[in-house]
């Protein structure tokens, strides 16, 4: 097949011979200026598109549990309406009534007389958040890891409390981790205060263990000893059906997957930010770092902010789209979102951690109730 052929195994490179050439190499290698079209990739486009929704719906429930009463007025869930993703013309009170066998709706007078809608939740929606407290209790010290490598990534091993809010969701960290969690591994993690006054999270304990990448594991199985230390180590690839390479772009590919590999988890500040070498490194940052998301995915703004922290270079995230058969952008749900392609067979993830599972039910859960609302089932149980 041409893209095994492309991507092949460091077995086959036989590019480099010595740490010293190889650094001359890559001094030398200069950006190649190709880009690669995007494609639309309609079975990726189903795995995102309900995504939006059971990640604000799975916030409110932890939201409203963490209450002292499990139930709060609307005004009070608006508050949160940033971290929820929905789009800024659908009211919250819209989104939340959609799905009423998940937020049970009552209302209490405010000092006016008003009605005042407030939520709590149904017994179906409690004993999925029970469940997914107990899966959390149960992999912590896996969660503890996965918070662990992502810090590991950064330059100063320190990434402010707002970047790990943008990206909970995806590492499977709970809502309230600043709380919950964090304080239960004083040994791994410590509050600082940030130059710009914010609050950040910083790593007290580097564990070499952790330091190995998800593509130094897989080809650990595969190759020999030798081939991993001449570090010509060469990422999956598969494109979208009917997706024409042209000749230039496979010979710039073939050419770009020899090239050494740079460890996410080493410091890379001696590579040249103009050399293709250096853009295989930022393609290695992101592919480990889609590997921390249980989904395999996250939204490219939560990225965004991601360049000083990890010490990229201005417009890093144009890997994307020069790599497309490494990650897929998908445009649904009115937002940018950056999926890993090989850790998905069609619609199937192929990687399942235990919280995925619960999530999958919670989403199920979301289209009976969207589904019963539609056919006037709850109009019908409160006319009884």
């Amino acid at each position: 097949m041409m893209f095994r052929w492309l991507f092949g195994t460091a077995r086959n490179c036989g590019f480099i011979h010595g740490c010293q050439r190889g650094y001359i190499y890559q001094q030398k290698f200069s950006l190649v200026n190709i880009k690669l079209k995007w494609v639309k990739d309609r079975t990726l486009d189903a795995v995102v598109a309900g995504q939006r929704d059971l990640k604000a719906a799975g916030i409110l429930v932890s939201i409203i549990y963490s209450s002292s009463e499990c139930c709060l007025p609307i005004y009070h869930l608006s508050h949160h309406r940033g971290q929820l993703g929905l789009p800024h013309d659908l009211k919250l009170s819209t989104f939340i009534r959609r799905y009423p066998n998940i937020f049970v709706e009552s209302n209490f007078l405010d000092s006016g007389g008003t009605p005042v809608p407030c939520f709590s939740l149904s017994p179906e929606a409690l004993k999925l958040h029970h469940e997914e407290v107990n899966i959390l209790q149960q992999n912590h010290l896996e969660i503890r890891d996965r918070l662990c490598k992502l810090l590991m990534l950064t330059k100063d091993r320190i990434l402010p409390l707002q970047t790990i809010d943008q990206l909970k969701w995806d590492l499977g960290l709970p809502y309230d981790y600043q709380h919950s969690f964090i304080l239960n591994h004083p040994e791994r993690f410590s509050f600082v205060c940030l130059p710009d006054d914010r609050v950040g999270l910083k790593l007290l304990f580097w564990d070499d263990k952790l330091a190995i990448s998800e593509l130094q594991k897989n080809t650990s199985l595969q190759q020999k000893e030798e081939d991993i230390k001449n570090g010509s180590l060469a990422f999956p690839i598969s494109f979208t059906r009917g997706f024409g390479l042209k000749r230039k772009c496979m010979e710039w590919l073939k050419e770009w997957q020899r090239l050494p590999y740079t460890s996410p988890y080493t410091n890379a500040s001696h590579l040249d930010p103009r050399t293709d070498v250096s853009e295989k490194r930022i393609v290695g940052v992101f592919h480990e770092l889609l590997h921390l998301t249980l989904h395999k995915q996250t939204e490219r703004k939560n990225v965004s902010n991601l360049r000083r922290p990890l010490a990229l270079p201005q417009k890093f995230t144009k890997v994307f789209e020069r790599h497309p058969g490494i990650f897929y952008i998908s445009m649904k749900s009115d937002t940018q979102t950056v999926v890993l392609r090989e850790a998905y067979n069609g619609k199937e993830l192929l990687q399942n951690h235990p919280l995925i599972k619960i999530r999958e039910e919670f989403a199920n859960l979301l289209k009976k109730g969207l589904l019963d609302r539609s056919r006037g089932v709850y109009k019908k149980k409160h006319r009884c």
